[in-house]
C-alpha cells in the first residue's frame, strides 16, 4: 500500500511540474519580446502642443525618433488622423543608432482648439504609435 501511495504522488508531483514548464517558458518568450520592442524606437516626443496658429496658415510639425535597437528600422506607414493633416516620413531603413524624422503638417482651417494624431507603424513594433499634435487657432 505504501509503494502505491508513493508512486501516485511521485506521479502527480511529475504532472505538475510538466504543466509548469509551458506557461514559464510562454511567459518569458513574451517578456523577452516586450523589452526587445520598447528598446528599439526612442522618440524625442510623443505629443506635440504647437500653441497658437494662424487660421489658413499650414503648421508643420517634426516628431523625430531614435533607433537604438541592433537592427535597421522601417517605417511602413504614416496616416493623418483627418484629411486636414498631411503626413511625410524617412523613406529609407533607420540604421541603428539613427535618427528620422516624421512630418505632421496640419492645415488650420477652423478657429479654435484641436487635437489630431498621426499613426505610425514601423518594422520594429507590432502596435503602431499614436502621435498626438495639439493647439489652438486663432
Amino acid at each position: 500500500m505504501k509503494v502505491i501511495r508513493i508512486s501516485m504522488l511521485a506521479l502527480a508531483l511529475g504532472l505538475m511540474s510538466f504543466s509548469a514548464v509551458a506557461p514559464v517558458k510562454s511567459l518569458v518568450s513574451k517578456i523577452e519580446t516586450v523589452e526587445t520592442a520598447a528598446s528599439t524606437i526612442v522618440w524625442k516626443a510623443e505629443t506635440i502642443d504647437v500653441g497658437q496658429i494662424p487660421q489658413g496658415t499650414p503648421k508643420a510639425i517634426v516628431y523625430e525618433f531614435k533607433n537604438t535597437g541592433k537592427t535597421a528600422v522601417v517605417i511602413t506607414n504614416v496616416q493623418g488622423s483627418c484629411g486636414c493633416t498631411a503626413t511625410d516620413y524617412t523613406k529609407e531603413p533607420v540604421l541603428p543608432g539613427k535618427s528620422a524624422r516624421v512630418i505632421a503638417t496640419y492645415n488650420a482651417a477652423n478657429k479654435g482648439a484641436f487635437s489630431k494624431t498621426v499613426t505610425v507603424t514601423t518594422s520594429a513594433e507590432t502596435t503602431p504609435k499614436i502621435l498626438t499634435l495639439k493647439g489652438t487657432v486663432i
